[in-house]
């Protein structure tokens, strides 16, 4: 059992839990996971590690709270347990000492696992801008904590909100047309985003180099089901046990994206019940 050390609301639909896990926190690089379950019966659900504390032996994690699985574990509070806590898992971001300067693109709760990258890289010397997008304001994650390391932080909104009005692939050609030079580019966030940021990275006057995480589409987490085979470079890998983290300009998105709803009548199924379970209590 893992004990829930501290919890915070992060907005209406997103929570941030500090996790007693020793081993884990002990272990974990930038870029890995764990895999979570609530309780005996529950799903096994993969996070990115937001952060670790190797001297409290904590874990943060924070998810959004949008399937059956994510709403149980965002009723627990803090002295609660989590049943399992199992990690770390996948490959740590390849983050290079050599690298003068970088810029992440961070979508919604893609705030969360660029956060340990942008600040171990910060750590290394690197100079890190970074770019947050969220629907309105109140979907921008971890400003404050970005903004301790980063050279610059830049806000956008599709309401205009807070910081500019517009996608995250505005102010990133913005950038790129302004001269300002970067050896790498890290996008997390929806598989759509990051399949424009490519897009854009990849371009010939660019030609930024570009990795993105594909942790949106882990089920398992340990190489076992195969729902998260992707297409990188012409070849089969697994998201969770040859990534999460890969070369963007490899992936094959339109894939990515079709299998990320291949289990839509599951998911719906599983929303049926706790609706039911919470009309019975």
């Amino acid at each position: 059992m893992y004990k829930i050390v501290k919890k915070e609301v992060l907005n209406s639909v997103v929570v941030m839990m500090e996790i007693e896990a020793p081993y884990v926190a002990a272990r974990c690089e930038a870029g890995q996971f764990v895999i979570v379950r609530v309780d005996e019966d529950g799903e096994r659900i993969p996070l990115t590690i937001a952060d670790f504390d190797r001297e409290r032996n904590t874990v943060e994690i924070i998810f959004q709270v949008v399937g059956y699985s994510t709403t149980l574990m965002a009723k627990l509070n803090e002295g609660d347990y989590l049943q399992d806590f199992v990690g770390p898992l996948g490959q740590p971001a390849p983050l290079n000492k050599e690298w003068k300067r970088v810029i992440g693109i961070a979508g919604g709760v893609g705030a969360a696992p660029l956060y340990p990258q942008a600040k171990k890289l910060a750590e290394q010397g690197t100079k890190v801008d970074v770019i947050i997008g969220g629907r309105t304001a109140e979907l921008v994650l971890l400003k404050e904590k970005f903004e301790k390391f980063c050279d610059n932080v830049y806000i956008m909104t599709d309401d205009g909100s807070l910081g500019e009005q517009g996608v995250v692939t505005k102010k990133l050609q913005e950038l790129l047309d302004a001269g300002v030079q970067y050896d790498h580019a890290i996008a997390i966030g929806p598989l759509i985003m990051m399949k424009f940021v490519v897009a854009l990275t990849k371009k010939p006057e660019y030609n930024l180099p570009t990795a993105v995480s594909l942790n949106p589409i882990m089920i398992d987490g340990t190489g076992m089901c195969g729902g998260c085979r992707v297409t990188v470079g012409g070849e089969t890998k697994f998201a969770c046990v040859d990534g999460p983290d890969f070369d963007g300009f490899e992936v094959d998105f339109d894939q990515c994206m079709k299998r990320q709803t291949f289990f839509k009548e599951e998911e719906h199924a599983c929303m049926m019940k706790l609706q039911a379970d919470q009309m019975q209590n």
